[in-house]
């Protein structure tokens, strides 16, 4: 059974009669481009052919139930006055409800399944926000762009969930193509295509998922956030957006060590991020693996959020001979990707096994993803 019936037939088993629509959208892999989106820089992420389906219908009062393919039972919530609170993973598509209620005149049923990994820095999350929005914009025909909804979903999960991510997350899921990536600059919400052409070439992007959760809303993340914002504000910029390498010099003298680091894997990531489109538009693929290289140690080393197990993920594949490997996502966890010859998969998996367990890692999950296109409407 695909994914639109099982969520149909889930909702219909849950609530006892069978929903108004199905709606889909997809997590993301960022091919490069790590914390620079809430920093107006630059972003090179794509969907991938894992995603999130959310079942709705709307109800004649206020309530809101949803249900869910991986809980047990309904959460309910009264759309009213009072923010939703305390509800673990039911505030994502809570939040999304509570950000456009001044369009809804009624609450809903919402039944959510997907394949989307938790926790492997993929954007799960992302998944629920843009699926859920997109169901309530046809449902209440709230006319809102895709890019507008992008930029509801992550007011979602800034405001409710209270995750200080950046719109990269939610304008990839959204708005994103078959074989291509989106190159998207944070600062004007411009988008751009950019090509892959993997297939034409036998190559793969294959997800090295440690299996060691993150959660955006952690402390962590927000320290980073935290330590930008302080380097803009001492270099009298209002993003680091408007830094370039040539001050890094002058930046080095005014900033602390840590804060100077932070903002040095900024300014550096953008820039990369540029090369990688540049690489890709001109069809050498090939080089970026020495740009991957370069972004790793920068996430590692400068904004410390790599892990041991990212660490020895990266340098697996590219001893199993990826094109290129970086950790991916928002760090502290999560998965590293690799640009790797579909015909050396095998050879990968069995690589990662070893390592880790000779590492005495748990045990990493490696699957690959193609690019897939933005959330849509199902039935």
């Amino acid at each position: 059974m695909n994914l639109t019936k099982q969520t149909t037939a889930g909702f219909e088993k849950q609530f006892g009669y069978l929903p108004t629509g199905v709606w889909s959208a997809p997590g993301r892999a960022n091919l490069i481009g790590e914390h620079t989106d809430y920093n107006n820089g630059f972003v090179l992420p794509f969907g991938i052919d894992k995603r999130t389906y959310a079942a709705m219908s709307k109800r004649d009062d206020s309530l809101i139930r949803i249900g869910t393919s991986f809980t047990e039972g309904i959460v309910e919530f009264e759309l009213g006055e009072t923010e939703p609170q305390d509800l673990d993973w039911a505030l994502y598509p809570l939040g999304v409800a509570w950000v456009v209620r001044a369009g809804l005149d009624a609450g809903f049923d919402l039944y959510l399944d997907s394949n989307v990994p938790i926790g492997a820095g993929l954007s799960s999350s992302a998944a629920v926000e843009c699926s859920v929005a997109l169901a309530l914009n046809d449902l209440w025909d709230l006319r809102h762009s895709k890019q507008e909804l992008a930029l509801i979903g992550q007011r979602a999960e800034n405001e409710v969930v209270g995750a200080p991510t950046g719109i990269m997350d939610q304008t990839a899921s959204m708005l994103a193509s078959t074989d291509a990536a989106v190159l998207i600059d944070c600062l004007s919400l411009e988008t751009e295509t950019v090509e892959l052409g993997l297939e034409a070439q036998n190559l793969v992007v294959a997800v090295i998922d440690t299996q060691v959760s993150h959660r955006h809303s952690d402390g962590g993340y927000r320290s980073r956030r935290d330590a930008c914002e302080k380097g803009a504000l001492i270099m009298g910029v209002s993003s680091l957006r408007e830094l370039g390498q040539l001050d890094l010099e002058a930046a080095k003298s005014k900033l602390d060590d840590l804060t100077y680091r932070r903002v040095r894997h900024i300014i550096t990531e953008n820039d990369r991020v540029l090369a990688t489109v540049a690489a890709l538009r001109a069809g050498r693929i090939e080089k970026i693996g020495p740009i991957f290289e370069a972004s790793h140690v920068s996430m590692r080393d400068d904004f410390e959020i790599s892990i041991p197990e990212l660490d020895l993920a990266v340098e697996t594949a590219l001893k199993t001979g990826a094109i290129a490997s970086r950790m991916t996502g928002g760090g502290f966890g999560g998965a590293a990707i690799a640009v790797i010859d579909k015909d050396l998969l095998p050879g990968l998996e069995m690589a990662v096994k070893a390592a880790f367990i000779k590492a005495g890692f748990g045990a990493a999950n490696v699957f690959t993803v193609s690019a897939s296109a933005g959330a849509t409407r199902e039935s």
